[in-house]
């Protein structure tokens, strides 16, 4: 974010000799557009740009506030104002953003830009990422609940209220088996090592999935896919899941009513968000495999909800909305 404004003006002015011309600038928020758009040649600021928010320094979640680096946080919001059109993921990423940014610019001494944030938010759109088609769900085969987590391995993810949920299983005695994937960096929680051990009679799954040929596969495997997460500014995840054909189980809260909306009786989905009432669902859900019904006999809803994610219908919505923005 601090030096790529400077890089991609070099190679933009060296393309520009060799005879290169585009049409419009398509950046992600990592981008300094506002610088990038100083250093470039001429011609190249005269483009009409879209810039994508797939996430932002400002509500990207942070173990301790002081850790927050502002630089980063204006970087965003100057791009955003750079930008002839600013598109978010999700409508939930793109109203936390916007509702968070007057108290922030309100720390300032004086000259306090209030008025950008509506000049921010009249330009802004939802433009949700796709997912590929996704086989429909075979034979099951015979075993208890098979449970999936996947996300990153990180704080905001919430994965202490997980492994407590399945404490709680355990202590009742209901049999299950778990697949705990997602990314992992060098540093991660150390609740992950200590589940590892814990509830090692009960893994199926655990770590990367080195290929999406298995990641594809945990998701067909399981029964129900659950969050526990503080932070999502989309859930591509979550999302896939669904599609994949899993049981949804989700906190009420961040990007997830706006996934599964249109969706009747949407509420059985979702559970308040403390690891007592995720555990109590999944033995709920536990009782519905072993009889043979866990969607109780009423089809797979939030499956044909997510359909419009698919990129069948979101390429084309991202070509018009880019021919629009290129007619201004």
């Amino acid at each position: 974010m601090r030096h790529a404004a400077i890089t991609f003006a070099e190679e933009v002015a060296s393309k520009i000799d060799d005879g290169a011309e585009w049409d419009m600038l398509f950046c992600s928020d990592m981008l300094n557009l506002a610088e990038f758009l100083g250093l470039a040649p001429a011609r190249i600021r005269q483009l009409p740009s879209v810039v994508y928010f797939h996430e932002n320094q400002l509500t990207y979640p942070v173990q301790v506030e002081r850790e927050r680096d502002y630089h980063f946080v204006f970087t965003n919001i100057t791009t955003a104002l750079a930008a002839t059109r600013v598109w978010f993921n999700s409508a939930f990423h793109r109203d936390e953003f916007l509702h968070a940014m007057p108290a922030f610019l309100k720390r300032m001494p004086d000259h306090v830009p209030l008025a950008v944030v509506d000049r921010i938010g009249q330009k802004s759109e939802v433009r949700s990422p796709g997912i590929d088609d996704f086989q429909p769900r075979g034979f099951r085969l015979p075993g208890p609940i098979r449970i999936l987590w996947a996300a990153r391995w990180e704080h905001d993810k919430n994965p202490d209220d997980f492994f407590a949920a399945l404490k709680i299983l355990v202590d009742q005695c209901v049999d299950f088996r778990v697949s705990i994937i997602g990314e992992q960096f060098r540093e991660y929680p150390a609740v992950f090592d200590s589940a590892r051990d814990e509830f090692k009679d009960h893994i199926s799954r655990w770590g990367y999935q080195a290929w999406r040929s298995e990641y594809v596969a945990a998701l067909a495997e399981a029964d129900v896919f659950v969050s526990t997460a503080n932070h999502e500014f989309f859930g591509i995840s979550v999302v896939e899941a669904i599609a994949a054909g899993a049981y949804p189980l989700l906190p009420e809260r961040l990007s997830y009513p706006e996934i599964l909306q249109g969706v009747e009786n949407a509420a059985v989905f979702f559970y308040d968000g403390s690891p007592e009432r995720l555990a109590a669902k999944l033995s709920e859900l536990a009782g519905r495999v072993a009889d043979g019904d866990l969607w109780c006999g009423t089809g797979n809803e939030p499956a044909s909800a997510v359909d419009r994610f698919r990129w069948e219908w979101v390429a084309p919505d991202l070509d018009r909305a880019l021919s629009d923005a290129l007619a201004e």
